[in-house]
């Protein structure tokens, strides 16, 4: 039996099952413009209609005795597009989020001041006020992991705090820190 139907109109006799180098002659370049009116660029229209007619490939026995094959390939091209557009979005979000913050020099003197500002503090008064304060951990959670009761963080954090008050006037008006208190 040979294969009834023309190239122009797409029509189809069922007696034969479609095979796939026809089905591409018929469709590659209708596909193609197709995909370049979509992506204004030739080279990911060439790339995206290759791809759609490889997983058409891949499933063919299935495919070409399908109502409509070429529905089928329209839909494959145009999820292999919006794949391919969220898979740069995703990258593009990932390489900006890479980059380095703007002013490192600042990050590590900030770090450095609230070190120094903490180093005179008691070890006890310097765990409560980061523990409280810095990781936001509430009084009960903070005396769990000190071993102390919830008052004691309490009251140590609320020293460290008029210490390290103390300490930051003292650098605003005498450039120094007064380490006797």
């Amino acid at each position: 039996m040979e294969r009834a139907g023309s190239f122009a109109t797409g029509t189809i006799a069922t007696e034969r099952p479609l095979d796939f180098e026809m089905f591409f002659v018929e469709h590659h370049e209708e596909l193609f413009r197709a995909l370049w009116l979509v992506t204004r660029n030739r080279y990911e229209a060439e790339e995206v209609m290759q791809d759609a007619f490889l997983r058409l490939l891949e499933r063919w026995p299935a495919i070409q005795s399908a109502v409509n094959p070429e529905g089928y390939l329209y839909r494959t091209a145009m999820n292999i597009l919006r794949s391919r557009l969220r898979r740069a979005a995703v990258a593009l979000r990932k390489a900006v989020g890479q980059l380095p913050p703007d002013d490192e020099l600042a990050q590590v003197e900030c770090r450095d001041a609230v070190v120094r500002a903490l180093a005179p503090l008691p070890p006890r008064q310097r765990a409560a006020v980061v523990l409280h304060d810095v990781l936001g951990l509430t009084s009960e959670q903070a005396g769990e992991a000190m071993g102390i009761r919830p008052v004691t963080v309490r009251v140590l954090a609320a020293r460290a705090r008029g210490r390290l008050r103390v300490a930051l006037d003292s650098d605003r008006t005498e450039g120094g820190v007064d380490e006797d208190r």
